[in-house]
């Protein structure tokens, strides 16, 4: 008979736990533990490593979140910068026009227009863009200096050009305001030049003084009544005037009827613009002093009785009139 070995003994009693009921209560769990023992360090080093991945996704999704809003801003700004140029281009346009009123030149009128409408033309390929187009808004941004600079030379011609007006107009007004008060000057110079020889004139104006009138018959005597009449003797005295100029004068004697009509017409003088008659005339020097004078109007008419005036004129002037009273 052969003695049991150990491990037959082991062997036993092993299946006669297994047959136990306490191997049959906990052999579920101990299959459970002894299942899964391999894989639970792997599962225990991932839950160790999940919160940093956790946390590197964490860190990329605020690098990315960081990028977008720095994009945003940049968007914003090239945004920004590209309506500040249309408002610059703008505004040199505009400038442009109100430099045109400025000008009277016609060759810089038209550089002006030109420039505007450069000016213009690129402001509208300005507003065709989009944000994003950095190379073309660079391009129209370099332009902008250009046309800034270009504005800048011609405001300083047009200024030039605006001082040298005022400059010009300044003297012009000047000028026209000397022409003014050398007219005004002439004016009064003349007025006063005028008055003066009006004094002049006038002071040297001949005067007939102590004027008689008689009326003569044939034999030459005094005639009473008008039928009678011949002739008329007309005394006088041309008054002392050293102012007048001396020289020869020829006297007028202008003889009116009752009527008003003249008696004796023998020819006409020149007086006040115009021609009248006159019934007779006496040439007289005259040397500035007292000068006494008779003229005679003959009568060959039939005269009616009245007053008869007797008007005398020398150097185109009245110098004198007298009247007598004849009875029928």
């Amino acid at each position: 008979m052969h003695r049991p070995t150990a491990r037959r003994t082991c062997m036993a009693d092993a299946l006669l736990f297994r047959q136990s009921p306490i191997y049959k209560h906990f052999y579920p769990t101990l299959s459970f533990t002894m299942k899964y023992s391999r894989i639970l360090p792997t599962l225990f080093a991932a839950a160790l490593a999940l919160p940093c991945f956790m946390a590197g996704c964490n860190s990329d999704s605020k690098k990315l979140a960081d990028k977008e809003r720095e994009l945003e801003e940049l968007r914003q700004l090239a945004e920004l910068d590209k309506k500040e140029m249309e408002n610059q281009y703008a505004e040199f346009a505009s400038q442009y026009g109100e430099l045109k009123k400025n000008v009277q030149n016609d060759s810089l009128v038209a550089k002006l227009e030109a420039e505007q409408a450069r000016a213009e033309q690129l402001l509208k390929e300005l507003k065709n863009l989009k944000s994003s187009s950095s190379a073309e808004i660079l391009r129209l941004k370099k332009e902008l200096a250009t046309v800034r600079a270009v504005l800048r030379d011609y405001i300083h011609q047009v200024d030039s050009l605006q001082r040298l007006n005022q400059e010009l107009r300044g003297e012009r007004d000047q000028a026209l305001a000397d022409a003014q008060r050398t007219r005004e000057e002439n004016v009064n110079i003349h007025a006063q030049n005028s008055a003066l020889n009006e004094k002049v004139a006038i002071a040297a104006q001949l005067n007939a003084t102590g004027i008689t009138i008689s009326a003569l018959k044939s034999n030459g005597k005094a005639a009473k009544k008008s039928k009678d009449i011949k002739r008329f003797a007309v005394n006088f005295t041309i008054a002392r005037n050293v102012t007048a100029q001396a020289g020869q004068r020829t006297v007028y004697v202008r003889l009116l009827k009752p009527n008003q009509q003249i008696a004796a017409e023998s020819g006409t003088f020149a007086y006040e613009n115009r021609h009248i008659g006159y019934s007779a005339c006496r040439a007289v020097e005259y040397n500035g002093q007292d000068t006494h004078l008779t003229i005679y109007v003959p009568i060959s008419e039939f005269l009616s009785a009245g007053t008869y005036t007797a008007h005398i004129f020398a150097d185109g002037q009245m110098i004198g009139q007298g009247s007598v009273h004849m009875a029928k």
